[in-house]
């Protein structure tokens, strides 16, 4: 495959052609950050795990040279931190045992630009190389402006494809927000317990992140452990690691939906849902 960024990086961590191993994928994420993959899109790396007939890829978006950066990693100038987190994810993608890695290596600021149509063409290539079935990438009320990027870009990528080849699910996950708030009959529930030990690891790795000086680690699994106690207020725990997600399916079903609209219509459930509760307990005067 040849991509507009020549910047690419591809990796194949059981080795063997990329083409290949990416036309295998059943279930991928599109994801803007180095580590953005393992917080949101778990449920795919654990639903292709050791199984045969199933395989799971990811896709980065962005170069991580604009990583924070503090403690160890306080004097990395910015190429040796994209190095840095490249390699990261490269060792995420052995951990995971994922079917092939693709870091496409763009700016943030090439995300942010909705007229830059490089980003949408390589992902057009790679939609219609793996073809998956599942499809992560971030929820469209995530408050970190390049993630929203970056599914804006994946939502366009997919509508220029013919529908019997897009994904069946495409599920916005949770990073820099949470999908609590959502109400229940909304959400998407991924039950993710079982691997403990696996989801440390692919957390772990990223350790520019976390040594440098933003705690992923603990605050992934903690906000897991957290829904997965508060999800429901009258049953005892049936799981003890939750993820939450928005269905974006129907974006890429009828492309005629508007996109704003359809995420404001979860908003304003949310606040009817709200309104409804507190009206029960008013006091009449």
């Amino acid at each position: 495959m040849t991509f507009q960024n020549p910047n690419t990086d591809i990796y194949v961590p059981h080795g063997g052609p990329f083409d290949e191993a990416f036309a295998k994928t059943t279930h991928m994420a599109i994801a803007a950050h180095q580590d953005d993959i393992e917080i949101m899109a778990y449920d795919g790396i654990l639903a292709c795990l050791e199984k045969p007939g199933m395989s799971f890829s990811g896709v980065v978006v962005t170069d991580g040279r604009g990583s924070a950066r503090k403690g160890p990693y306080q004097s990395f100038s910015d190429d040796l931190m994209e190095e840095t987190r490249r390699l990261e994810q490269r060792k995420a993608a052995d951990i995971g045992h994922y079917g092939a890695m693709v870091q496409l290596g763009y700016p943030s600021k090439a995300v942010k630009d909705p007229e830059d149509a490089s980003i949408v063409s390589d992902l057009v290539s790679l939609l219609e190389k793996a073809r998956p079935d599942v499809l992560y990438t971030h929820n469209l009320a995530d408050k970190h402006d390049t993630h929203i990027g970056v599914t804006m870009k994946t939502i366009n990528a997919l509508r220029t494809l013919p529908k019997d080849i897009r994904p069946k699910a495409l599920y916005g996950c949770e990073v820099w927000r949470d999908l609590d708030w959502m109400n229940d009959e909304d959400k998407i529930v991924f039950d993710v317990s079982g691997r403990p030990d696996l989801a440390k690891k692919l957390v772990d790795v990223f350790d520019s992140q976390i040594a440098g000086g933003k705690r992923y680690d603990t605050a992934t699994i903690g906000r897991r452990l957290a829904h997965a106690t508060y999800h429901t207020s009258h049953q005892t725990d049936a799981s003890d690691a939750l993820i939450f997600a928005m269905d974006l399916t129907p974006l890429i079903v009828d492309d005629t939906l508007d996109i704003l609209a359809y995420v404001t219509a979860h908003i304003d459930r949310f606040r009817d849902d709200v309104g409804t509760k507190i009206g029960k307990h008013m006091f009449s005067h």
